[in-house]
């Protein structure tokens, strides 16, 4: 039963951008095999080499055959053509786990894939990446928005426990709100900061990043408080509760 699943995994990551390479790396430090990296473009092989190194780069079919657990780092807009054309090729295998990253869709994009027997999870994570090693010590306590089938539901939470993350429940419904408050933050975020730090370097300031460092944070600090009241709930309005000593991650 694949809720009941444990034990070591065979990974293989498609995807070697800022995201797939670190949670590839995340998951090998939990213990898991990693069988394999897709890394088309010269950063992503030079990223593939420094973060997973002795991780072999392959095509993306074998490394589909090759494991249980396949993650998809992919961007967005390839998501849906990829899962596709994996389908039509006859590549997905059943029983294998098949995990995304994307923060817009929940497990509805992985249909050709669990049609031919695959287990279909999602999981997004909340934080910016820089794909290096600094965002493993930055895994711990992110939180990650998992959706998946209910019988599996625990499969794809107790693999974001491994990474280091804290899995909440997003309703598969509810994955392109989550997405827009995602890009929200994000690309408001960035805005500001760099609008403010264009105008004091326009009056001779030299390192405006530096001096709004600790006014930014405090800033976002105190007005993360005014909403992190109450426990967190899940897409069906009850506490999402995960088991974080049970054992068993958008793309670029």
């Amino acid at each position: 039963m694949p809720a009941e699943r444990a034990g070591r995994l065979g990974v293989g990551t498609i995807g070697a951008g800022r995201v797939g390479a670190v949670l590839a790396s995340a998951l090998a430090n939990a213990g898991h095999a990693l069988t394999g990296i897709a890394a088309v473009s010269t950063p992503s092989r030079e990223r593939a080499a420094v973060m997973l190194p002795g991780v072999p780069v392959l095509p993306i079919p074998d490394i589909v055959e090759r494991s249980e657990l396949v993650l998809l780092a992919v961007p967005e807009s390839e998501l849906a053509a990829l899962v596709g054309g994996l389908a039509d090729a006859g590549v997905w295998q059943p029983g294998q786990l098949v995990l995304h990253t994307a923060a817009r869709f929940g497990t509805g994009v992985l249909d050709p894939a669990r049609r031919a027997g695959a287990i279909p999870l999602a999981a997004h994570p909340a934080m910016s990446f820089t794909g290096t090693s600094i965002d493993l010590a930055r895994l711990p306590g992110t939180w990650f928005a998992v959706t998946a089938p209910a019988p599996v539901l625990p499969i794809a939470q107790a693999l974001v426990v491994e990474m280091g993350g804290e899995p909440f429940v997003v309703a598969e419904g509810d994955r392109a709100a989550y997405a827009e408050a995602i890009d929200t933050a994000v690309s408001f975020s960035t805005a500001i900061v760099d609008q403010a730090s264009g105008l004091l370097d326009g009056i001779g300031v030299g390192r405006p990043g530096a001096v709004l460092a600790q006014l930014v944070r405090s800033s976002v600090e105190n007005a993360l408080a005014r909403h992190d009241a109450g426990p967190l709930v899940d897409g069906a309005g009850t506490i999402d509760e995960v088991d974080t000593d049970r054992p068993l991650g958008g793309g670029e």
